[in-house]
């Protein structure tokens, strides 16, 4: 059985934020999912930190939030610790 890569940490705090603003929206990952034109899964796995969603797709997920697509990465720094 193959490992699984380890899941970057930025992508998971991206994630976070991701999800944070979606519920704080109303929104479940269906709704999300259908605004963005993508498969609900893809959504959890982005908001697990499993899937680097594309600038395309994050611009979408910003629009449908109605955020700025800074606010997405807020939490993250700018380097990544070791």
């Amino acid at each position: 059985m193959p490992r699984s890569k380890p899941v970057d940490k930025r992508c998971k705090i991206l994630g976070i934020s991701i999800k944070k603003l979606r519920e704080s929206r109303g929104l479940t990952q269906e709704t999300l999912s259908e605004k963005l034109d993508v498969h609900i899964s893809y959504v959890g796995q982005i908001e697990r930190g499993l899937k680097y969603p594309s600038l395309r797709v994050l611009f979408k997920i910003a629009d449908a939030l109605n955020v700025k697509p800074s606010e997405l990465f807020a939490g993250i720094n700018a380097k990544k610790k070791k």
